[in-house]
């Protein structure tokens, strides 16, 4: 693979991880006003259909649809799996351990693919990946980690199900139509929160300024846009390279509630972001590499 194509698909996934650690706030705030499952299925919903415009005319004439349909459901399971763990596991334990037991999701992503492939991965890899979980650590972690409620079990499989959802994608995506399999996602997370929200928890919804900005936000640039730039990229990085990479997205939150809400960046959180990207660094330059493996 030259370099080319994967230098751009560095580029669209520090992209993605931008807008999403960027809409932390928004939705922090919407959420105060709309049950969570309800702005979900909104979410997915505008995603969607927003998606099956821009592609309706490539998805006619792309072959194999078969193939990025199944992909998409597949990947669209495991997406809507990771949220679901991760908004109700959240009400049973702190944020500060749901963002460090979700973080697990990056040392994962290599290990599920080693076993997938059945061959370890590269040492620069392991290496960049625990120096990006040990930083994620510092910039989330707080006291009593130790302690386990259903909630930590909740967010625990939250972190499996969004390892597996880049796996997968890494997976279908080589082959399959990017807005095909873009489109079939993000539908099935849509069918899947508006078979839900309207049981699985009380429902409300004031329909405020707030509600409607981060609808708009995360429905057309951190939803739509953003796995479809991550859907693109993903023909051309592994698996583990997409999981590094998505370690910068706390980065990008704590700089973004910074500037927005004026949330002081302590020493330990710089410390943390400093070992993330340096992971990433370690991982991308691979400085006493070995031979390929199939996830690389």
């Amino acid at each position: 693979m030259s370099a080319h194509p994967r230098w751009r698909a560095d580029v669209a996934l520090v992209f993605v991880c931008m807008v999403w650690g960027a809409t932390f706030v928004l939705v922090k705030e919407a959420l105060a006003d709309v049950s969570t499952l309800l702005f979900l299925a909104t979410r997915f919903t505008l995603a969607a259909a927003a998606l099956a415009l821009v592609f309706l005319g490539p998805m006619r004439r792309a072959g194999n649809r078969g193939h990025a349909v199944r992909g998409g459901v597949v990947a669209g399971v495991l997406l809507f799996s990771g949220y679901v763990l991760q908004t109700f596991g959240l009400k049973l334990t702190t944020a500060s351990k749901t963002a460090f037991i979700t973080a697990l999701y990056i040392p994962l992503v290599p290990v599920f693919s080693a076993l997938i492939h059945r061959k370890a991965p590269q040492p620069a890899e392991s290496a960049g990946v625990l120096l990006a979980a040990v930083g994620m650590a510092l910039m989330t972690a707080h006291r009593n980690l130790l302690e386990v409620s259903v909630g930590d079990l909740l967010v625990a499989g939250c972190a499996v199900a969004f390892a597996l959802h880049i796996v997968a994608l890494g997976h279908f995506a080589r082959a399959a139509d990017t807005g095909t399999l873009a489109v079939a996602q993000i539908a099935t997370c849509a069918v899947l929160a508006g078979a839900l929200f309207w049981w699985a928890e009380p429902v409300h919804v004031r329909w405020s300024a707030r509600v409607w900005v981060a609808l708009a936000v995360t429905s057309l640039l951190a939803t739509a846009l953003a796995f479809s730039l991550q859907t693109w990229a993903q023909r051309f990085s592994s698996p583990t390279r997409t999981a590094l990479v998505f370690a910068l997205e706390p980065v990008f939150a704590w700089v973004t509630s910074w500037l927005v809400a004026g949330e002081t960046l302590t020493g330990r959180t710089l410390g943390g972001a400093a070992l993330i990207l340096a992971g990433i660094v370690l991982a991308e330059l691979k400085p006493f590499a070995t031979p390929a493996h199939p996830s690389a």
